[in-house]
């Protein structure tokens, strides 16, 4: 029921869901991008319900109050403290292998504003847990939206980050202008 509410939704609202690649894991870090709109994470939830893919997503703490902070946590959030990156990326981790194969969201850009430079912290959440990284974007211009390739990393950070950064651009995001390439 969820998935055919999900998908009439985002057809509704005029969005294109990109079906799952055929290589797509039991388990994987998802870097979600661009990322420049509170309307991300809603567009970013309905395609996870349309596809079926069972994902959790992390998101600042400052958001994990009550109210929201229950149902946040119901639809798969697990809140970050920002002033402990090191610890979070173990955290995850073991998250990750403490419920087996599972997909969890992460936008490298950490903000929705314009930031320096993207985190690196999905990469060696997924290296550390022995994950694939699936790319997704949310392509305003387009109105597409979905997983649209799933990356192996190899070892050499600069490189594969180089790569996955080169895979999305900012006439995809909601407000280009806050895109950090």
């Amino acid at each position: 029921m969820r998935k055919i509410f999900a998908q009439s939704l985002l057809r509704l609202l005029g969005w294109r869901i990109l079906p799952l690649p055929q290589d797509h894991p039991s388990g994987s870090v998802i870097c979600v991008a661009p990322h420049t709109s509170n309307r991300d994470f809603i567009l970013g939830l309905l395609y996870s319900w349309a596809v079926g893919i069972q994902s959790g997503f992390l998101m600042k703490s400052d958001w994990f109050f009550f109210p929201l902070g229950p149902i946040l946590r119901a639809l798969g959030g697990v809140p970050v403290n920002r002033k402990e990156r090191s610890k979070t990326v173990d955290r995850i981790k073991e998250l990750l292998v403490r419920q087996g194969q599972m997909h969890i969201a992460i936008t490298p850009e950490g903000t929705r504003s314009r930031a320096e430079k993207w985190k690196s912290g999905f990469y060696h959440i997924a290296t550390a847990a022995g994950l694939p990284i699936e790319l997704a974007v949310l392509d305003y211009k387009r109105h597409e939206l979905g997983i649209f390739e799933v990356f192996h990393p190899t070892g050499d950070l600069e490189a594969d980050l180089s790569y996955i950064r080169s895979r999305f651009s900012a006439e995809q995001a909601r407000y280009p202008e806050k895109f950090t390439p």
